[in-house]
């Protein structure tokens, strides 16, 4: 099985925001609020990078 490089952001985007959310806050909730949000943070991130890519290899 082959991932593409942005299938292997996501998954890692993914466990890395479980592991903010539970180092991070203490409640449950507050640990899936942050760990979501984080999660948007990295999968927008990586878009973004990846347009900008696009735009200065053009």
């Amino acid at each position: 099985m082959q991932l593409s490089h942005f299938t292997a952001a996501i998954i890692f985007s993914f466990f890395a925001s479980i592991v903010f959310g539970v180092t991070q806050r203490t409640t449950r909730d507050d640990m899936v609020r942050y760990g979501a949000k984080c999660f948007v943070y990295f999968v927008v991130g990586t878009i973004l990078a990846g347009w900008a890519m696009w735009v200065v290899k053009r």
